[in-house]
């Protein structure tokens, strides 16, 4: 038997190797897809905005912290009144206007008084008449007199009789009662002549007391009456009111008025003026207790004066356990603790611009209540992120939570 050929089991590796050749290029291809693929995935995820929770940067004051209960009221006058007339009549001059600022006995509206000028110049007349028989009573006197001395110094000598010289007396006596009369007289002119000037002064309606004008109730032509009973009538022309006593009443709740005590310090904001607050103190307080509202109401006065402060504004009153230094009585910056965190050795913050966060380095001061002083690196009304993660860097895009917008 002959011996087999092994030559044809020979490999023949030229023609072998383009098909490896090619069998590795595909796995290498494939490879590099598959790395692709996921550098572009891992680009996509990092590009994607993260989703964070925000706050605002706001602003507190000290007093805050030294806060024992808070009320709402509002800002009255504790002088203030309607002026009116004891006359009636018809208002002819009104020379004040809302915003008015007047002094006390100052003129500030006249009605019609032609018919109480006549009767006090009637009276005055009359009183000219009486002290005019006043004079003629005091001549009949003098001439009396004269009768009777002449008449004593006669009757010594007995040139005339006992009748005569009685005439004599009793003419000397008329005479002195006549000018007692006319005396009375001239009292009883001069009393109508105050009374007339009385009247004419009660149609001259005159302020108070110095204040400021708040409303003009009645204009020239009106009919002003003191009880305002006829239709169309008015009884008060103007209405107003000392500024410099202006105060707030307060309602604090039954159940913590036993925090409030006069002489207490409090802490004023008027929503009409957000931006400011002002120093107060507890006046007093009314010794009742409003059933309906279960309140009681307390009157603070102002520390701090300002023209801006006006009668009838929204007030919020904060009691306060001790006076606050002056150095804390201004405004400060304040942030949410959980918005701050260690980055690198340094606080920072992320603040969101334009859809991104932005490390921002800050310094942190005092804690107010819930909240931490910022000193330097953002202001009120920056938002910033909440508690954010290791995974929030530098100029990430961030968007809001679900429910957060």
């Amino acid at each position: 038997m002959p011996a087999p050929d092994l030559t044809k089991l020979r490999i023949d590796r030229d023609k072998t190797a383009p098909a490896r050749s090619r069998s590795g290029l595909r796995r290498l291809l494939w490879m590099l897809a598959a790395i692709g693929i996921g550098a572009m995935a891992f680009y996509w995820r990092s590009t994607l905005p993260l989703e964070v929770e925000t706050t605002t940067v706001t602003t507190a004051y000290p007093s805050q912290g030294y806060t024992l209960l808070n009320a709402t009221g509002y800002v009255v006058a504790q002088r203030k009144a309607a002026v009116a007339s004891k006359a009636t009549g018809r208002l002819e001059w009104l020379g004040v206007r809302e915003g008015s600022t007047v002094r006390a006995n100052e003129i500030v509206a006249r009605l019609e008084n032609r018919d109480v000028t006549a009767q006090m110049e009637q009276a005055a007349a009359n009183v000219k008449l009486a002290e005019a028989n006043v004079e003629q009573a005091q001549a009949e006197v003098r001439e009396a007199e004269r009768a009777f001395n002449r008449s004593r110094e006669l009757l010594a000598k007995s040139f005339v009789s006992s009748a005569a010289h009685d005439a004599a007396i009793g003419r000397f006596e008329r005479a002195n009662a006549n000018l007692r009369a006319q005396q009375a007289a001239v009292a009883v002119a001069q009393a109508s002549l105050r009374s007339s000037q009385v009247a004419i002064d009660q149609t001259l309606i005159r302020a108070p007391f110095d204040g400021i004008v708040l409303t003009k109730n009645a204009n020239v032509g009106d009919v002003i009456t003191p009880l305002s009973s006829a239709v169309g009538s008015q009884a008060a022309v103007v209405t107003m009111a000392d500024m410099s006593t202006l105060e707030v009443e307060a309602d604090v709740s039954e159940a913590a008025v036993g925090k409030v005590y006069v002489g207490q310090p409090c802490e004023i904001q008027l929503d009409a003026l957000p931006d400011s607050r002002f120093r107060g103190t507890v006046s007093r307080m009314v010794p009742t207790v409003d059933r309906a509202k279960a309140t009681v109401t307390v009157k603070v006065r102002f520390e701090d004066k300002d023209e801006r402060i006006l009668p009838e504004m929204s007030a919020k009153v904060a009691f306060l356990s001790q006076q606050v230094p002056p150095d804390q009585r201004e405004r400060r910056t304040v942030i949410a603790p959980d918005a701050v965190v260690e980055r690198g050795g340094k606080r920072v913050v992320f603040v969101v611009q334009n859809d991104r966060a932005v490390a921002t380095a800050v310094q942190i001061g005092s804690k107010f209540g819930e909240s931490v002083e910022v000193t330097e690196g953002v202001e009120a009304g920056a938002k910033v992120v909440m508690r954010p993660s290791e995974k929030l860097q530098d100029g990430m895009a961030v968007t809001l939570q679900s429910g957060k917008r």
